[in-house]
């Protein structure tokens, strides 16, 4: 592999990391992408960065695997006022062409470095040139070598009817980054992108095209928090109605930190805790049932801080509890501080073989009961509290404080 296309892999790789569309971890040093992988690969490359820019993503049947982070191409003709790649700012802009990244990529997973690829982009040329680029890489890669790894593509912005049809044939998982929950928001942020036409349309053709075709293509986007003074409560509504209404698979959120010399580059950074919230409250919708609109919020139509939304959603329905172990259905044990998805499954099937009695039941199933008690009944008696419902609530004030 040429020096140069190492070089120009350790810049676009570094770069990619600020999408966090396909980011959910770190390789371990064991398993697919074996420190032994990574060593041999390093040594056959001369290099010793590519570790750097690779991700673990969850692949749907497969569980975490090792994903090659990268940019086409970090050059720009958008304006995004937040972005360390946006037209005009002064630092190096390097470019794969299709047969180099493709040739890479491959490289890579025969080394058992990687499992997949994620490819963005910046936007440069004719609107729809940079997307013909992330498609020609993934072509090659399916079709020159074969390649039967997991693909997430990004969508770019304004794309083609076409691109947008052969992106979603080749890949497992793309995604379109809004960025900004509605128009006016996103207006803070550029002046040349339209939330409808540019970025919410190409999701809705996406998933017009796979189930059209009868393929599971997973689509994905991601919100810039703090930048553009929207409130959680927009950001978790735009959220929802892109559940509905195009099968969106989740959301990411990105606490914006300034780049120099960029437009915002006056902004304070947004404190990650309400990154932290936002994941928690969307996990709610996703995996327990919540809407959008019972998530507790402040005052300013933001999720509190200093509390777990879930917990602060029980404190504000103690007619809701205490629940009976014993007799609760699925969505009602969902709602119980402490208890997720795995847990509830547990107590269902333990419920089969006899009645739930004592926390030491609990304890045997795996489940935090310190957090759960005081919100449980265990065959209609409630097992001694060890946390108050006044201590809690004066915790949540002090939080909204």
């Amino acid at each position: 592999m040429p020096t140069d296309v190492l070089d120009r892999a350790d810049l676009l790789g570094h770069d990619a990391q600020f999408d966090l569309c396909a980011r959910e971890g770190r390789p371990a040093p064991d398993g697919d992408g074996t420190a032994g992988g990574l060593a041999q690969a390093e040594k056959r490359y001369r290099h010793g960065d590519i570790r750097r820019h690779v991700s673990l993503v969850r692949h749907p049947t497969d569980g975490p695997i090792p994903v090659l982070k990268m940019l086409q191409t970090n050059a720009c003709a958008k304006d995004c006022y937040y972005c360390p790649f946006r037209a005009g700012r002064s630092f190096r802009r390097e470019a794969f062409t299709p047969d180099e990244l493709a040739r890479l990529t491959d490289q890579l997973y025969r080394a058992r470095v990687v499992r997949g690829l994620f490819l963005s982009s910046g936007v440069v040329g004719h609107h729809d040139y940079s997307m013909a680029q992330i498609v020609a890489t993934a072509e090659i890669l399916r079709t020159r070598y074969r390649f039967d790894g997991y693909l997430h593509l990004k969508i770019m912005p304004a794309a083609s009817d076409a691109a947008i049809e052969r992106a979603t044939a080749l890949a497992d998982r793309v995604s379109v980054n809004l960025e900004a929950p509605t128009a006016a928001r996103l207006a803070r942020l550029t002046g040349t992108k339209d939330i409808n036409a540019d970025l919410v349309a190409p999701l809705r053709r996406v998933a017009a095209i796979a189930a059209a075709a009868g393929r599971r293509v997973s689509r994905v986007t991601q919100f810039v928090v703090g930048a553009a003074g929207e409130s959680d409560a927009e950001i978790l509504g735009a959220t929802a109605r892109l559940y509905r209404e195009v099968g969106l698979g989740r959301a990411y959120f990105s606490a914006f930190r300034p780049i120099p010399d960029t437009p915002l580059d006056g902004l304070p950074p947004e404190d990650p805790r309400r990154q932290h919230r936002l994941y928690q409250a969307d996990f709610l919708m996703r995996q327990y049932g919540f809407e959008a609109g019972e998530l507790p919020l402040d005052a300013h139509d933001n999720l509190v801080r200093g509390v777990d939304p879930k917990l602060a959603w029980a404190i504000r329905h103690p007619d809701r509890f205490p629940v009976e172990l014993n007799r609760a259905d699925r969505q009602t044990l969902l709602r119980v501080p402490g208890l997720g998805p795995g847990a509830v499954d547990r107590i269902v099937a333990a419920r089969r073989t006899g009645k739930l009695r004592d926390p030491g039941h609990l304890r045997a199933l795996g489940i935090a009961t310190a957090r759960v008690l005081p919100w449980v009944l265990l065959d209609g008696r409630a097992a001694p509290r060890q946390l108050r419902l006044a201590e809690v609530e004066a915790a949540e004030g002090a939080a909204s404080a």
